[in-house]
């Protein structure tokens, strides 16, 4: 048994299934993981959906922006991008089915020797709060009420992370560290603006979250994506691999028993 990740894949369905053919991988005895944004920028968000979701228990996700954007124009909250593909979801036969799928995917997924999440894990978090946050989003997520959640998480604030947050204010910050954080103040707080590679920083204390040096360290390694600016990261705590596929770069998937990387560039 192998066990894979992927960094963001975006609808570029072609090289998934082109790094799959290499890996040789077997659903019947292998894991694939997928670190968030199934979908969005490329031209066959669909038919990702529909592939990861007929893996059963062979496939493990974790919502990424992009998706939990899906599910916001799914309930007329936003329309599409203008530069997503999505579209073709919303006149499939599957529609409902694949979307119920989706908003029943993690936050937060753990290996017995990696957790992994779409942006990572706020640096204000053991793995102990990281678990019970995602929890929390996630039990609304799969909820009755989950509509009243996508409705009401886009906005920046709060950006520092209290044990006393409460309401929508604690769900927004969860959502955020999980799925949209990049970089963070030498305070812990998030920046949501930026966006640019660390070394075309030049703003004060703005570091990525997963240098400060303040951070709780969990004793398993994250992995995440979301952060195609990076070109991949492969740190002592943690591995980042977003790649930018849908950007012209490559989809990178990484083999955890002996680390070997495979990367396809974008077909």
């Amino acid at each position: 048994m192998a066990t894979y990740i992927v960094g963001d894949i975006q609808g570029c369905f072609d090289e998934l299934k082109q790094l799959i053919d290499t890996v040789q991988f077997d659903p019947t005895v292998d894991q694939l993981w997928i670190a968030g944004d199934l979908v969005a920028r490329g031209p066959k968000s669909l038919e990702t959906l529909r592939f990861i979701k007929n893996l059963g228990d062979s496939a493990r996700v974790v919502l990424g922006n992009h998706d939990l954007h899906l599910l916001a124009v799914s309930l007329g909250i936003h329309r599409i991008k203008d530069k997503d593909k999505t579209a073709p979801i919303f006149t499939a036969a599957d529609k409902d089915e694949l979307l119920n799928w989706l908003r029943h995917q993690p936050l937060l997924a753990e290996h017995d020797e990696f957790v992994m999440s779409h942006a990572g894990i706020s640096p204000q978090w053991d793995l102990t709060t990281a678990r019970s946050t995602a929890r929390e989003v996630e039990q609304i997520l799969q909820s009755d009420n989950w509509a009243w959640l996508i409705e009401n998480m886009y906005a920046n604030q709060p950006d520092l992370w209290s044990d006393d947050l409460q309401g929508i204010e604690r769900y927004r910050y969860i959502i955020n560290a999980y799925t949209r954080m990049r970089y963070c103040f030498a305070n812990s707080r998030l920046d949501m603006a930026c966006k640019l590679p660390p070394n075309e920083v030049n703003e004060g204390d703005l570091m990525p979250w997963f240098e400060l040096p303040n951070r709780i360290k969990l004793d398993k390694k994250i992995l995440f994506g979301h952060w195609a600016a990076l070109e991949g990261h492969n740190g002592e705590h943690e591995i980042g691999l977003d790649t930018g596929c849908v950007w012209g770069g490559v989809l990178t998937m990484l083999r955890w028993e002996d680390q070997q990387f495979f990367v396809q560039p974008a077909l």
